[in-house]
């Protein structure tokens, strides 16, 4: 299915839960939000029943999202049902860690194919004052443990805030000397309340630096992907190191994803509050093409850049 700028749509992120275990600065205000009903939160059959129609429309990647996706009750068996839709070629799940450790096999085994962590700094202190709660050998004991059960590649997400962590670049760079996980720089996003300000930006052209002036030189390198990063490589290196820049960079244009809110909004552009009440729709009793056409017209009001106007919403109510 082709957006209006001739960009192939076949990803849907399907966040399923609003909820989260931690209170990331750049996430959540320190003070947490008000979470939605369990009422107004889809069912899963409703997302199982979205996630077929979305299919016959040539979606065939499924990224599962929150909020904090392992704590919402009956994960696994919802993904073990998500995995025997037949057309979905791609099943992942963005997580921050801290239960991937008491999740890994069963996830592995219920279908999951991979995961991307979020993990903003490997120093504990640093990683308390971010996270402001949980446990830096959690995530790292859940990392390996996710590796060791077969879900591969593993992406590690780091944000990358000047003054915060951009101390940790190089530190974060010759990790990839020793695992073989995929490290992934993120520019800073100003999507909701987070407490973005232009100070704590730093572009990925100048991670990429950073690296170079204190490591080694970047060799690039080409991987099948769908998504907006790019890749390189250290000599002699076990991992990738991947950048992604969508406030320097134009990758608009490579954008090819939906997103599906907790409470069923359908929303086609991440940094934009347009959205559409699919969940209204759905529990009014629409048929299966009502619903497919209302994900054709997510699809077309897919806008072409990013707006200049940031999301109201918290990051953990979109999906990021």
């Amino acid at each position: 299915m082709k957006d209006n700028f001739n960009r192939n749509i076949d990803y849907l992120r399907v966040s399923v839960t609003d909820r989260c275990n931690l209170r990331c600065i750049y996430c959540m205000p320190q003070e947490g939000i008000k979470f939605v009903p369990h009422d107004e939160i889809l069912r899963y059959e409703e997302i199982l029943k979205i996630i077929r129609i979305a299919t016959t429309i040539g979606i065939s990647k499924i990224r599962i999202t929150g909020g904090e996706p392992l704590v919402r009750k009956d994960i696994v068996s919802f993904i073990e049902r998500l995995s025997k839709i037949q057309d979905i070629k791609d099943m992942a799940m963005t997580t921050n860690g801290t239960l991937l450790k008491k999740y890994a096999k069963d996830l592995y085994e219920a279908g999951l194919k991979r995961v991307n962590v979020s993990l903003d700094s490997l120093d504990e202190n640093k990683f308390k004052t971010i996270t402001r709660s949980g446990s830096l050998k959690d995530v790292l004991e859940g990392i390996e443990q996710a590796y060791k059960a077969g879900l591969y590649p593993i992406k590690i997400n780091v944000v990358v805030m000047k003054g915060i962590n951009d101390d940790e670049i190089e530190k974060f760079a010759r990790w990839s000397m020793e695992v073989p996980y995929q490290i992934r720089f993120i520019e800073f996003m100003p999507i909701g309340q987070n407490n973005w300000e232009k100070e704590l930006f730093i572009s990925g052209e100048e991670v990429k630096q950073k690296i170079e002036n204190t490591v080694g030189s970047l060799i690039p390198v080409e991987i099948k992907k769908s998504g907006p990063a790019e890749y390189f490589i250290l000599e002699g290196a076990k991992g990738l190191l991947g950048f992604i820049s969508p406030l320097s960079a134009h990758i608009c244009t490579r954008c090819n994803r939906l997103r599906l809110t907790a409470e069923g909004k359908l929303r086609p552009c991440l940094f934009s509050d347009r959205e559409i009440d699919l969940k209204r729709i759905l529990r009014s009793g629409a048929s299966e093409d009502e619903i497919r056409q209302i994900l054709i017209k997510a699809i077309q009001l897919k806008p072409q850049s990013l707006s200049d106007n940031r999301p109201l919403r918290a990051m953990s109510t979109i999906g990021g």
